[in-house]
């Protein structure tokens, strides 16, 4: 066993990039794990980063000047920012409220009233008992949710610190990783070997496909998340401003998001428009959106990307959403992507074919 477990470390570890490549991932998986809340307006700022370096390139291909390009690009960054905290954030918020306090109650009760008559309809499945019990967990949830929604701007105001300090400091690192990029990216490869084309080639493949994936991921959020909002609001559904924007949201998580969002659009069209055509025509809209997203708009953004098994995709959003929550289910595919692109193009020798260093199997 010694002399096979020395014959896999010579065929697997025997490149020096390999050992150097290895150690940085070990150490930048461990920061991220054990320093990633004090970090996060840095890892913040790099996403974002990567978003507005795609609109740098455009500028700087149009003619424009680098430094005129991250400006702009700057501009327009803190413009979409100003809309989404003061704009997006207090409307969607507003309607959540509404949502909580007024609209959710009467689907309890709705749902209450049908769950009574069951045992009266079916009394051979549905017991008395059981549909007591229904009723009175609904209504201590609902409960629950009303109180936590009501009390957490209050409950938070210590916090209200440390997201200021956030909101000044990602704006500011932003600006900072756009203009001194490639001294940044200098001086940590000069810590590298000179000759390095298994580190080169891994680290190129993963700066391509992570920073599409962000742009493409960035701009599925802003398309699906906006046509849901106007096919909804066509109809007149209420919330749909949230609901746009929880839809939009439900992208990052593959397969998942999608079935779970599906459950408040219906039910939002259900309370409102009962079994009618109404109801049908909504969630014939909301269907295409979701059908296009999936067949059209996927494809077309994400054409480059590495091919993934759905079963590798699941298994990533499960594992890395475990260890960083909601950054390591937006990063599950670029991360699946880089574990990937290590085991393709990691070094290894090659096993001898002239029977040199393997007759102690035969000897075992």
């Amino acid at each position: 066993m010694l002399k096979l477990a020395q014959l896999w470390y010579t065929r697997y570890f025997s490149n020096q990039e390999a050992i150097i490549l290895l150690l940085l991932l070990v150490v930048g998986f461990s920061v991220v794990l054990s320093m990633g809340v004090p970090l996060a307006p840095v890892l913040t700022s790099i996403v974002l980063a990567y978003l507005l370096q795609g609109a740098v390139n455009f500028f700087t291909r149009k003619g424009l000047p680098r430094m005129p390009s991250i400006v702009l690009s700057y501009t327009l960054f803190l413009t979409m920012l100003g809309a989404f905290l003061f704009v997006l954030v207090p409307l969607t918020w507003g309607q959540l409220i509404r949502l909580i306090k007024e609209q959710m109650p009467m689907m309890i009760n709705q749902a209450n009233e049908q769950l009574i008559k069951l045992p009266e309809q079916y009394p051979e499945f549905v017991s008395q008992e059981w549909v007591t019990e229904i009723t009175a967990l609904t209504t201590t949830a609902l409960k629950d949710v009303v109180e936590t929604v009501l009390t957490f701007s209050f409950a938070n105001i210590p916090n209200l610190m440390a997201v200021l300090i956030f909101l000044v400091l990602v704006p500011l690192l932003v600006f900072f990783f756009l203009k001194d990029k490639d001294e940044m990216i200098g001086w940590f490869v000069a810590f590298l070997p000179d000759d390095r084309p298994f580190i080169r080639k891994v680290t190129q493949e993963m700066d391509e496909q992570i920073s599409n994936y962000v742009r493409g991921k960035a701009i599925e959020i802003l398309v699906v998340g906006v046509a849901t909002y106007i096919g909804l609001a066509f109809f007149g559904v209420n919330y749909s401003a949230l609901l746009g924007l929880l839809v939009g949201l439900s992208v990052v998580i593959p397969y998942i998001g999608a079935a779970v969002v599906t459950v408040p659009v219906t039910m939002v069209a259900y309370f409102q428009f009962g079994w009618g055509g109404e109801f049908f025509w909504v969630m014939m809209v909301y269907g295409i959106i979701q059908g296009l997203d999936g067949n059209l708009l996927v494809p077309l953004l994400f054409s480059e990307a590495v091919n993934l098994h759905p079963v590798a995709i699941i298994t990533a959003v499960l594992l890395f959403g475990g260890m960083w929550g909601v950054w390591g289910v937006f990063f599950a595919i670029p991360l699946a992507t880089l574990v990937k692109a290590v085991m393709s193009a990691w070094p290894r020798l090659e096993a001898p074919t002239d029977g040199v260093g393997t007759d102690w199997l035969e000897e075992e």
